[in-house]
């Protein structure tokens, strides 16, 4: 198609489109519903329209304008969806379960690129233990071989109150960069991922070559199943925002990306009293002599199974609404 034909054929839909959206500034309220049911088509249209003229018409007018009236038709109608904040009961029954199953492709990712790398390090630290030492300091590896786990002596000299705030600060600093690294293109996300996958596989063998696995695993029973998985949902969220960056699709990269922000936001948002209760568990819960090693398991699958019915039950809440 010419340049003349193109822009000839198509004004008349640009054209009321800016006519929408400036009666719409002039007051969001008076157009009718009908009025937004056609904004919201010929937005389609023209969103069409600025994929042609980008690959065809490059640097033109008529590329500009499109790029103006797309930019200023998303912000319009989805103003109310991004600019307020939901409430408590919405964000905990729909848009956090909602956003998180949005998020499969990026989890199954993670989960993946982490169990692969757990049991790779697994499988080189039980064949080269010193690999722990990368992850390990010689005065822990000394508590090893004397049959001492490294955090009998932390918590021994740390009172619980402030173990718990030290490892909720850590946990919500794990959390937090390998959410952020998804702004280098994804690469932070699956750094921090890296890491704590060889980290946990390596740590795992070196216990066992002590023979002192089964008081780790009675350690991170009641927390490490949650733990785990907000590390993976929060790299997931930075490795979505991430994806947007490089991804080529029809809708402009920064809308794109404002919107995967958006999304990925929410999703640390919802992690962040998980990380609190998880800092409680593990600075009280965890290293209790008091509680056998079945009920410290018991409370990590518990805790594990809450957060996971949680994020399905936006599917539940959409069967309700179709009956």
């Amino acid at each position: 198609m010419r340049y003349q034909s193109f822009q000839d054929l198509r004004r008349p839909i640009w054209d009321r489109l800016e006519g929408l959206l400036a009666e719409a500034r002039r007051n969001p309220k008076s157009l009718s519903y009908e009025q937004l049911e056609e904004m919201a088509v010929i937005y389609r249209q023209v969103l069409h329209d600025y994929s042609l003229a980008s690959s065809r018409f490059a640097g033109t007018a008529v590329a500009r304008r499109l790029r103006h009236l797309v930019l200023e038709a998303t912000h319009f109608l989805q103003r109310d969806s991004g600019a307020r904040l939901p409430s408590l009961s919405r964000f905990v029954l729909r848009t956090f379960p909602h956003t998180i199953q949005a998020l499969k492709p990026a989890l199954a990712a993670t989960t993946a690129l982490f169990t692969v790398l757990a049991l790779f390090g697994f499988a080189l630290a039980a064949v080269e233990p010193t690999m722990g030492l990368y992850f390990m300091s010689p005065a822990v590896i000394d508590g090893l071989e004397r049959g001492e786990l490294w955090t009998e002596s932390i918590f021994a000299v740390t009172p619980g109150a402030v173990a718990s705030s030290q490892i909720a600060t850590n946990n919500l600093s794990v959390a937090i960069t390998a959410w952020a690294g998804g702004v280098l293109a994804g690469l932070g996300s699956l750094w921090v991922i890296c890491v704590n996958g060889l980290m946990l596989g390596s740590v795992l063998a070196l216990t066992a070559h002590y023979s002192m696995s089964h008081a780790l695993l009675e350690f991170i029973g009641a927390h490490g199943p949650l733990e785990i998985t907000m590390i993976l949902v929060s790299a997931a969220a930075g490795l979505h925002m991430g994806a947007a960056m490089v991804r080529a699709t029809d809708v402009p990269r920064s809308v794109a990306l404002r919107e995967a922000g958006k999304e990925s936001l929410v999703v640390l948002m919802g992690c962040l009293p998980w990380i609190l209760v998880l800092g409680f568990v593990e600075g009280f819960v965890s290293p209790s002599t008091l509680l056998n090693p079945v009920t410290k398991w018991g409370v990590g699958v518990l805790l594990e199974l809450v957060f996971i019915l949680w994020c399905l039950s936006s599917r539940r809440e959409e069967i309700v609404d179709h009956l």
